[in-house]
């Protein structure tokens, strides 16, 4: 029991000379809208929260058009044209894909069905039932049927896996209809991990994707989460297989990232140590981070993942005009980790990007300072 209290007192202390060395280093804090020292972002020209979009990590407007055309009047064939139009390897036909299942998938949720009421999301059931041979509608079906899965049942019940091993079955119909397309392959890492497959099976699904889309960004984002520690891995696995993956990324490649994407995965509950965000670990992988961004294709569409979560880090980091500089690039979209975290992830964005702009402006920055 002693030993306890003395743990304790040991926490507190360190609790209170945190608060004070903050304080000393004119740390910053938020404070209410409208009082004297609140930092506005939208002096730097930003968003508004509520106009913030949560459906996507960066600008797509074609997108955007056809989702707005397709809820609007329930046609599935604007999607139909843009996935058929959309190279078959590329970050950016995942991303679609997703996106539209997520549509239905919402759909449905808000609008469930009745008597006398279609359920939401009819448009993707008449995609398939009348293109039952198109492979954009199978792959935004197998993945729609994981996103159910996740979102309507609980991992390990018999519910659960129902619906994945549907989406396990639809995800190899999707792999037969297009069979260089790596996206189905991409679809099943979800149900791999939701299903818990064996490592050798595992690892046997990612060398199928590997064949196809080697340095696919998604890809490997969606199997890192197997490998963590609370999955089916360990930090050790995780790191392992993030490491990896950045020494063999070519050059211009974000996979240069995924250290970054691990240390997250594996952030400490409660972190009682104050320079943790600058240790070793978490500095080598967000210089490597920025260094992906930097050296990377201007319209990759995986560059905003890579700073929404760089933003994050740098906040953490104190690192307040390094964080402007990825907020003037991403800003407006919040539609990716660590934002999606949270239950309102306009809100969770807003705050950290009001610290960014305090902590730059406490330092001497201004709008006028900030290079866009």
């Amino acid at each position: 029991m002693e030993i306890l209290w003395v743990l304790m007192t040991l926490v507190m202390l360190g609790f209170v000379l945190l608060q004070i060395s903050r304080r000393r280093r004119g740390a910053v804090g938020l404070v209410p809208p409208g009082h004297p020292d609140a930092a506005d972002p939208a002096n730097y020209g930003f968003a508004r929260e509520e106009e913030l979009d949560v459906r996507m990590p960066g600008p797509d407007q074609d997108l955007l058009d056809v989702l707005d055309l397709v809820q609007r009047t329930q046609d599935y064939r604007g999607a139909q044209q843009l996935l058929a139009g959309t190279e078959a390897k590329g970050e950016r036909r995942w991303q679609r894909v997703q996106a539209f299942a997520g549509a239905a998938s919402l759909e449905l949720r808000q609008r469930p069905g009745g008597v006398g009421e279609a359920p939401g999301g009819q448009w993707l059931r008449v995609w398939r039932a009348e293109a039952p041979k198109d492979a954009g509608g199978a792959a935004v079906h197998a993945e729609f049927l994981v996103q159910q899965a996740w979102r309507t049942a609980t991992p390990g019940t018999d519910d659960f896996r129902i619906i994945m091993e549907e989406a396990k079955a639809a995800c190899g119909e999707a792999a037969l209809l297009a069979p260089g397309d790596p996206v189905p392959y991409i679809v099943e890492l979800s149900v791999a991990r939701g299903l818990g497959y064996p490592r050798e099976e595992f690892e046997q699904l990612w060398l199928k994707i590997l064949d196809r889309a080697p340095n696919h960004m998604g890809a490997h984002l969606a199997a890192l989460q197997y490998w963590c520690e609370k999955w089916h891995g360990s930090r050790d696995l995780a790191y392992s297989f993030a490491e990896a993956a950045a020494a063999r990324a070519p050059q211009g490649s974000l996979l240069a990232a995924m250290p970054l994407f691990a240390v997250f995965e594996h952030l400490p509950e409660v972190n009682l140590v104050s320079g943790f965000y600058q240790s070793e670990v978490v500095t080598k992988a967000v210089h490597g981070a920025l260094h992906a961004v930097h050296s990377a294709r201007p319209d990759d569409p995986m560059q905003a993942h890579v700073r929404h979560l760089l933003i994050f880090f740098l906040v953490r980091s104190e690192r307040w005009a390094e964080a402007m500089n990825q907020l003037t690039v991403i800003d407006g979209h919040v539609g990716a980790l660590p934002w999606t975290l949270s239950a309102d992830p306009a809100a969770e964005f807003a705050v950290y990007r009001a610290l960014a702009v305090a902590g730059y402006e406490a330092n001497g920055g201004s709008p006028a300072t900030l290079p866009h």
